[in-house]
């Protein structure tokens, strides 16, 4: 750590804040000197990586593997070359070259539930605890998913307003629907719990 010896749970919260904006001025730095910008989302990985005009595909050398990558102009070094931080699905991964000036390449990450530190390991690492998701709308999930989610948010607005929940207010309404079809019963004494 920089200039202290204080762990990072032992600061003050303003230490923290300059920590914080030294440790992101020397990850952005680290970042930019990359001959590629990258972004990410929990399912996948962009690259962008600036090529002279007027390249075509078949001046490059592109070279996916499950855990390798290599990008670069044929008979040159490669830009871009190492060991990938995780797996790729190889079949859902894809390059193009953009305007003849730049190679898109799209990595679907294998396991869709971490965020990568680095493209390649031989890079900088950033700090992925740090990282802000988007906030993804409703709309976006598939019908399971969206279906789930808008249960959970329904049951934790009731919960707040000290209402049942969905499963409660299905309870309820089965019981309703069998003493109407038994209306031969007393349930005067029942408990609905």
């Amino acid at each position: 750590m920089a200039d202290t010896d204080k762990k990072y749970d032992d600061m003050t919260p303003e230490e923290r804040e300059a920590y914080d904006k030294a440790e992101k001025a020397r990850e952005d730095a680290e970042q930019a000197a990359l001959p590629y910008k990258w972004k990410q989302t929990l399912q996948e990985v962009d690259i962008s990586i600036p090529v002279p005009v007027g390249t075509r595909g078949r001046d490059l050398d592109v070279v996916l593997k499950r855990k390798h990558i290599k990008v670069g102009l044929k008979g040159q070094s490669p830009i871009l070359e190492g060991e990938l931080c995780k797996d790729i699905k190889l079949d859902d991964s894809t390059w193009t070259v953009d305007n003849q000036k730049e190679v898109n390449i799209h990595l679907e990450k294998n396991n869709q539930m971490t965020w990568w530190e680095h493209v390649v390991t031989s890079a900088p690492k950033i700090n992925t605890k740090k990282i802000q998701p988007e906030n993804s709308k409703l709309s976006d999930l598939d019908g399971e998913t969206r279906a789930m989610v808008e249960k959970m948010m329904f049951d934790q607005r009731q919960k707040a307003l000290k209402k049942p929940d969905s499963d409660e207010l299905k309870k309820q309404q089965m019981f309703e629907n069998f003493k109407k079809q038994h209306p031969e019963m007393d349930f005067s004494k029942a408990k609905f719990t």
